[in-house]
């Protein structure tokens, strides 16, 4: 540990030390499985940290190798790790299918990816760092279920015990024979490790001759049609072809199973940290290969430019006004950067970012027109004008020009919009100004958005744009 105190030194450099101080408490004094997969924003939340300043503080731990990043494809319905992967160049599937949900997915950024952070275990060894030593109930907890699955701290064994009926641990190559009685229920054969799943829909007059079902783990049947059976003994045949140890547990599809997977909480998403400025600054290439397409649900983008730059360059010469671009893209960055967005790239005078909602763009534009307003008064002049476009929509996440950037239609309508836009009022589409937390905003502040019906080049149908005064 005390290779680690001394990165942790070197992490209150880059991070707020409070921050850095309960980090180092929860490596030093925290249970094992609170080490694996932590969820960022529930560790802000329970510490009353500010979100953005925790993922930083992990980012920047991560960097110096405290942490490991973790990129887990989740199943929307029931929260489980459908793949983790460390790096989300690895998150290569069209789709995801769920064998628990009966169910297949196609991944998006929004929900179905999460990002955690591990203990290295160059700071600290822990069980979940061999996955396949944990007991039954520790697997699904610390590696099955993702990290917005809010599992209890206490109780949790006592609350499992409510719907498994028989859970045992099948070594590589082994046989099992489990025995027990079938209830009048909708009974689940769930083996975590092989996401291999069986139904069994328990109904009808019971019996008392034993019934039989046989199942096979071996990574490539995951999934069969529900079993009809009777109430009464069964006898269930197991087999693990496959090189590890299998978790087969015989579960009873109730509320108290239900009740345990609706416990729900927020949880750090892939949008959101490839819309974050301090992971764009420590992985630049390392985030997106060059022939993934990472679909994204929404996605708010924000466009601006300086009006009338050519003629500054003019009027004050190229060296002044070099110096006047530059200090109004580093108050553009630190706004950006501010409000939970991501710059994503510069062009010319302009600037392309992103926010992972409408309301932190719209925020993020009022600051950037208030600066420039403030950094012209103090000049004596309005050499520094502001154009600002604002949309959300879906997108396609994308690496070109060795740099993660965004593909589609809703950037096209975001760049057309600031085009339109004056250097005294914000223009946004009506996805942003209808976005709840965004007029939300806007009332507070007593701004009345003016609508106005336009056509933009190259997007068919007319739509409408809102003037923010």
């Amino acid at each position: 540990m005390s290779e680690a105190r001394s990165l942790f030194g070197v992490l209150r450099h880059s991070a707020r030390p409070d921050i850095v101080d309960a980090i180092e408490r929860l490596v030093l004094e925290a249970p094992d499985r609170k080490l694996n997969r932590v969820n960022a924003l529930a560790f802000a939340a329970e510490h009353g940290f500010d979100e953005e300043q925790v993922i930083n503080a992990f980012l920047h731990a991560s960097r110096l190798g405290l942490f490991e990043i973790s990129w887990n494809v989740l199943c929307p319905g029931c929260g489980g790790v459908l793949d983790a992967n460390t790096s989300l160049k690895t998150v290569q599937s069209e789709t995801y299918n769920c064998s628990l949900c009966a169910a297949g997915y196609e991944p998006t950024l929004d929900e179905m990816v999460e990002v955690t952070f591990t203990i290295s275990p160059r700071v600290r060894h822990i069980e979940a760092h061999n996955p396949h030593e944990l007991p039954p109930l520790e697997y699904f907890r610390q590696i099955y279920w993702g990290s917005g699955v809010d599992l209890p701290d206490e109780g949790y064994e006592a609350k499992v015990e409510q719907f498994v009926l028989e859970s045992l641990e099948l070594p590589a190559g082994e046989k099992a024979v489990v025995s027990l009685q079938l209830p009048a229920e909708f009974v689940i054969i769930f083996e975590p490790v092989t996401h291999a799943a069986q139904f069994l829909d328990v109904k009808g007059e019971p019996s008392k001759e034993r019934q039989t079902v046989s199942l096979v783990f071996d990574r490539l049947h995951r999934h069969g049609e529900a079993i009809t059976l009777r109430p009464g003994p069964l006898r269930i045949l197991m087999e693990n072809h496959t090189e590890v140890r299998a978790l087969p547990s015989i579960c009873v599809a109730n509320d108290a199973l239900h009740a345990l997977l609706s416990r729900r909480r927020p949880f750090l998403t892939a949008k959101q940290l490839l819309s974050n400025q301090t992971f764009r600054d420590i992985y630049r290439t390392d985030t997106i290969d060059v022939n993934q397409r990472l679909k994204i649900t929404s996605l708010t983008f924000l466009f601006t430019d300086l009006r009338g730059s050519t003629e500054l360059y003019e009027r004050v010469g190229d060296l002044a006004a070099f110096d006047l671009v530059r200090t109004h893209f580093s108050i553009l960055h630190e706004i950006v950067g501010a409000e939970a967005g991501a710059v994503v790239k510069t062009i010319g005078d302009a600037v392309m970012a992103t926010f992972p909602t409408p309301d932190r763009a719209l925020v993020a534009a009022m600051r950037m027109r208030d600066a420039m307003l403030t950094l012209n008064s103090e000049r004596g002049n309005d050499d520094l004008l502001l154009k600002i476009g604002i949309h959300e929509g879906p997108c396609i996440a994308v690496s070109l020009n060795e740099r993660q950037d965004y593909f589609g239609q809703t950037v096209n309508i975001a760049s057309r919009v600031q085009h339109l836009a004056t250097s005294r009022e914000i223009f946004a589409t009506g996805s942003v100004v209808d976005n709840p937390r965004a007029a939300e905003f806007l009332t507070m502040h007593d701004l009345k958005p003016v609508s106005h019906h336009v056509s933009l080049r190259g997007i068919t149908d007319e739509i409408d744009i809102f003037a923010i005064p």
